[in-house]
């Protein structure tokens, strides 16, 4: 994909949450390389673009594409397809708890269509190696810190090597410490590997810290703030 062509577009879309319309006439494009946050309050429709996003929530007014897909008019049969090229990483890790670490990344895998099992040790190595959880394959999720999953989520989010990574408020529970690991590693995977970032978040010390461009959902809109400085974008979380 062309550095030049947005990875997600919207144009005109209004952003539902079941049937309420909670953000209306959405214009927004995330390029090769970005890292974008999605910030606002709680219920001002964060969540609901990343659903629109990964095609969870329909998009019936306005425009919207992710990697190549129509979120418009894309069929059934094509979402798991879409989500091949999207890493999801959530707050609260979703890791299936009755399997080791080397299993959960097995799981997914084997989801996506992967058979052979050399290729496939060799991925998770290199993908826990990647996050810096070479030694921790054989360990449950239950045996790990709530860093360490984290840390396990986003090796399960960039297996197969997504044109983006969507983080749902990755670091909402966990300490501050922690947190700055965790946007640390998302801050390698962007500039090593040109992975797209977007973050939904409701730390304003993040992207203070670790500066991207930032949406802000308010008042059933969410628009692009542009400051040199971040600590001077009109947020109020």
């Amino acid at each position: 994909m062309s550095e030049n062509s947005p990875i997600i577009s919207f144009r005109n879309a209004d952003i539902l949450n079941g049937e309420a319309t909670v953000i209306y006439s959405l214009d927004m494009d995330i390029y090769p390389s970005d890292f974008v946050y999605i910030v606002g309050k709680v219920g001002t429709g964060k969540t609901s673009i990343i659903r629109t996003i990964t095609a969870e929530n329909p998009l019936k007014e306005g425009e919207g594409t992710a990697c190549g897909y129509s979120l418009k008019n894309i069929r059934k049969r094509d979402i798991p397809y879409l989500r091949r090229k999207l890493g999801v990483v959530f707050q609260d890790f979703q890791l299936l708890m009755d399997r080791s670490v080397e299993d959960n990344l097995k799981f997914v895998l084997k989801a996506t269509g992967w058979k052979d099992k050399a290729k496939t040790d060799q991925r998770i190595s290199e993908v826990l190696t990647a996050v810096g959880m070479e030694r921790k394959a054989h360990k449950m999720p239950h045996q790990l810190s709530g860093g360490e999953q984290q840390r396990i989520a986003i090796a399960r989010s960039i297996l197969n090597e997504p044109e983006v990574i969507i983080a749902d408020e990755p670091t909402g529970n966990l300490d501050t410490e922690t947190a700055d690991g965790i946007l640390t590693l998302l801050t390698k995977i962007n500039i090593e590997k040109g992975t797209a970032i977007v973050m939904v978040t409701h730390n304003k010390q993040i992207f203070e810290k670790y500066p991207g461009r930032v949406f802000v959902c308010k008042n059933e809109h969410c628009t692009e703030q542009t400051s040199d400085n971040p600590a001077e974008l009109d947020i109020t979380i």
